[in-house]
């Protein structure tokens, strides 16, 4: 029988020692070579900061002998005591917490405010690598990432944080603070050349004639033949006649049946034949030329419209009344620049030439005899694209030439292909149209320039006199410098900013 002091001792020495059921946590086995050591004197400030990089560790090295450790947040901080005086910080997750340091004694010898951060060293090194002429700061802070500095264009600033997005795994996290240091404006200007000829032919005969049959029974017959291509004649009151069933007046049509008419002006029954000779040729030129000049800063969109809009009916109300959408026409620019390097611009561009026509137009018949309504179309031309260039440089950003030939031969069947004759039974009307046109475009990296320098086409206008306007006709006074009256300053520059 044991005595009640082994059984004591057995007792503690069974609570002592580690069981199966209840073993002790395993600590985390920290790499002592490359954790961070810290060595804290504890005869200053007991009271300092420490930032850590998630899941690594640090080793603070003491001048006291620590007895007790307490870390606030273990979940964020695990310190595992190796000596007195050596103790290791694993952070184990973002965020911030505190530990505490304490004497044989139990009095406090430190006391470290901890915050544990996302390691962006690599991320900061590949940034450096990647973009060498930029000056990108990055730093942590809980589980977001700020970008700080200075780089030379947006697109290298877009890439830096494209590259933080990768590290935290949203975008939302990525704080961006990255200045621009070049210029940011970008001038366009845009030239849009186009000239289009157009031919038209036109040379037709139309006979008429009539003859008596038995003394009493007219016999009329006639040609009049139709212009396909416009489906008229370019002009009625052009041609020649020859011969004479009915005599009336000038681009009177041919009826040989007029004849029997009464009172058709000094008609005589005469057996005989009436033409008619219509020819004319029609040569048209169209030179336009645009010179649209926009500005917009890097990534934005800039917009440019000169003409105007005209309505189109899109639907009706619930009170039956007609509500209209304005379509707009003339000459449109529309780009967005973006700097990818210090002389290096990415433009997207989109330009259009549109005017109103009627070909292809819609028209709606009123009803009851009223108005009816015509819509017109839109002759556009249109292109859209993405360009890089240097600042001063110029593409042809686009080109057309349109080549249309169109022939057309009426005539009487048969009749119309016998030589020579032939010819006073057809008609032939003829169409060419050619275009040409080209988009140039060049952009610049400006510079915004004082008041002094720009000037605007009212500058230097003087309205004229009463005695300039009536007696000389003059619709602006004129003068020299020598004369006393105000010269404003010449423009050094023909845009509102200096190129660069």
């Amino acid at each position: 029988m044991m005595s009640p002091q082994k059984i004591l001792f057995a007792f503690v020495l069974a609570l002592a020692a580690p069981s199966a059921a209840f073993a002790a946590p395993a600590r985390p086995v920290i790499d002592e070579a490359n954790a961070k050591v810290m060595t804290i004197s504890t005869k200053g400030s007991t009271h300092q900061r420490l930032t850590l990089p998630l899941d690594k560790a640090a080793v603070v090295q003491l001048d006291a002998d620590a007895r007790d450790v307490l870390v606030s947040n273990p979940e964020l901080v695990d310190a595992v005591v190796r000596t007195p005086r050596r103790i290791f910080l694993l952070a184990t997750k973002v965020g911030q917490t505190n530990a505490f340091f304490f004497d044989a004694q139990g009095k406090q010898i430190l006391a470290l405010d901890i915050r544990v951060e996302k390691d962006v060293v690599d991320l900061a090194s590949l940034m450096k690598a990647s973009m060498p002429n930029s000056a990108i700061q990055v730093q942590a802070l809980n589980d977001n990432v700020i970008l700080t500095g200075q780089v030379a264009s947006a697109l290298e600033a877009t890439r830096a944080a494209d590259l933080a997005a990768r590290l935290t795994g949203d975008p939302k996290k990525v704080i961006n603070m990255i200045g621009i240091a070049g210029g940011q404006q970008v001038m366009l200007k845009v030239r849009i050349a186009e000239m289009n000829r157009n031919v038209a032919k036109q040379f037709g005969v139309n006979l008429a004639g009539a003859k008596i049959v038995g003394g009493s029974t007219p016999i009329g017959v006639s040609t009049s033949n139709q212009f396909n291509l416009v489906g008229q004649a370019l002009s009625d009151l052009s041609g020649g006649q020859f011969g004479q069933v009915c005599q009336g007046g000038p681009g009177a049509s041919l009826n040989p049946f007029a004849t029997l008419s009464q009172g058709a002006g000094n008609c005589t029954l005469n057996n005989n034949v009436q033409g008619q000779l219509k020819a004319l040729e029609r040569v048209g030129l169209v030179h336009m030329l645009a010179e649209p000049n926009l500005t917009a800063v890097s990534g934005e969109t800039a917009k440019f419209l000169a003409g105007g809009e005209f309505p189109v009916p899109a639907s009706r109300d619930r009170d039956g009344n007609v509500t209209v959408e304005f379509k707009p026409f003339g000459v449109g620019l529309s780009f967005t620049p973006v700097i990818v390097a210090p002389d290096r611009i990415s433009l997207q561009i989109s330009s259009e030439v549109s005017e109103l026509t009627n070909t292809g137009s819609f028209t709606l018949a009123g009803g009851s005899g009223g108005a009816g309504l015509t819509i017109p179309a839109l002759s556009v031309r249109r292109t859209a694209t993405t360009i890089e260039l240097p600042s001063g440089g110029s593409f042809a950003v686009a080109g057309l030439m349109q080549h249309n030939t169109k022939q057309v031969v009426d005539g009487f069947p048969g009749v119309k292909d016998l030589p020579v004759l032939g010819a006073l039974f057809r008609s032939r009307d003829f169409a060419d149209d050619t275009t040409e046109l080209v988009v140039l475009v060049s952009a610049y990296l400006v510079e915004p320039t004082s008041e002094a320098a720009l000037s605007a086409p009212t500058d230097g206008f003087i309205a004229p006199s009463d005695p300039e306007t009536i007696l000389l006709g003059r619709l602006n006074a004129v003068y020299k410098r020598k004369d006393e009256k105000p010269v404003s300053p010449q423009a050094s520059a023909p845009v509102g900013f200096v190129v660069r």
